[in-house]
């Protein structure tokens, strides 16, 4: 991996963050942040922004909306956006998981169908993995579909649908042969959310946001042809969505840990009520020092993963080491926020810093280690497939 930047990737990032900084409000990214709540409809227009200048799917074959260009400009895209702290796409989940098994999976009017509402963010996409009783054991899932015809008929229920309250659409691991191995019965379908018989019922979080859901199947009806894969095959399907998300989520990551660090430092330079800074403390410029090398170590791993990348075109193991460090570390960094505070961490909004930036997100940093894989899953995967022990079971 060569860190400097070839002549084409120069003129992309240089492309770019002119781009950006038409395209963003001026003094966007010098701006105090605030909690706020997430606004549909403006997400929606930004993520069509993006994608009429060019910016979503940069990886993706050209023939399906994309731009065609090698990983690293996705890359490039992600730290140039985490610089400016410019708001994210809406199909977070489409563009990382369902859309690239897809790619993967999916027969030529699939790709034709979906791909392409995809990119535009006009219709968005959930994940229908964890189920009440199993969490990360996929292979226990007991959600079933049964064929009836030209339909299969689905019944159960997900959890931990993260996005599923605005998705039009629900990528989706089910049994179709209650008498195989747990493994070998699974099988991968694409659901219309606006079947009749699905429901959904937003979860909301310790932050106050019903940010993941419960989706409820009852009777829902998908066409035969729904279905990425044979019958039988959805252990697998599924696992080429999981690498995808554990693989090329980790610039996405140390993109976001980047805007944190910035954050971080930006709240230690503050005066305080009696006119010192936090930052003027050597132990806190220590201790942010630390955040930075972390956010290196991340960023390093990350251009390790995109070399395997580069060179079989499957994302590997590596990306659960990014999230594992990821998860924990924001979680570290935003209790240091907290504790930078002082007492002031404990107001909500009215009278708090930033309108409770800090207490709003290490709330939320609670499930970073439980989303995409918990840390005690990332550590088996880690210690089996990255440094090569036994299997523990």
């Amino acid at each position: 991996m060569d860190f400097r930047d070839t002549p084409e990737e120069a003129s992309f990032r240089a492309d770019l963050r002119t781009w950006l900084d038409s395209a963003l409000p001026a003094g966007w990214a010098d701006q105090p942040p605030t909690v706020g709540r997430w606004n549909e409809a403006e997400s929606r227009a930004w993520s069509k922004k993006l994608y009429d200048a060019g910016y979503v799917g940069i990886t993706w074959p050209k023939e399906y909306g994309g731009g065609g260009h090698p990983h690293e400009f996705q890359g490039i895209f992600l730290e140039e956006s985490a610089r400016m702290s410019a708001p994210d796409h809406i199909g977070g989940i489409g563009l990382g998981m369902a859309g690239p098994t897809i790619i993967a999976w999916g027969t030529d009017e699939q790709k034709q169908r979906y791909l392409q509402p995809l990119l535009e963010g006009t219709e968005v996409w959930c994940q229908g993995f964890s189920e009440p009783g199993s969490g990360s054991d996929m292979g226990a899932a007991k959600t079933r579909a049964v064929l009836d015809g030209d339909e299969w008929v689905v019944n159960g229920q997900k959890v931990w649908s993260s996005w599923a309250h605005i998705a039009d659409w629900c990528s989706r691991v089910g049994r179709t042969d209650p008498d195989a191995e747990k493994h070998r019965g699974l099988s991968y379908l694409l659901v219309d959310m606006h079947s009749p018989g699905v429901e959904v019922r937003p979860l909301r979080q310790i932050t106050g946001d019903p940010e993941f859901n419960e989706i409820f199947f009852t009777d829902v009806r998908v066409p035969r042809d729904s279905m990425l894969g044979q019958p039988g095959e959805g252990w697998n399907v599924a696992m080429t969505t999981l690498l995808h998300e554990r693989g090329t989520l980790g610039f996405a990551l140390t993109a976001g840990l980047e805007k944190a660090v910035n954050r971080l430092v930006q709240l230690a330079k503050q005066p305080g009520p009696d006119g010192t800074r936090p930052a003027d403390d050597p132990v806190v410029r220590d201790q942010i020092a630390q955040f930075w090398i972390d956010l290196q170590g991340l960023r390093f791993t990350n251009y390790r993963a995109l070399t395997t990348l580069q060179k079989t075109g499957v994302p590997g193991p590596e990306g659960s080491m990014a999230k594992l460090h990821w998860s924990e570390t924001n979680q570290r960094l935003t209790s240091f926020a907290q504790n930078l505070l002082g007492l002031s961490a404990q107001l909500d909004a009215d009278g708090a810093v930033w309108d409770g930036f800090w207490t709003y997100n290490q709330l939320r940093s609670r499930g970073n280690t439980i989303e995409a894989g918990t840390s005690e899953i990332l550590r088996n995967i880690i210690a089996e497939r990255v440094v090569g022990l036994p299997k523990s079971r």
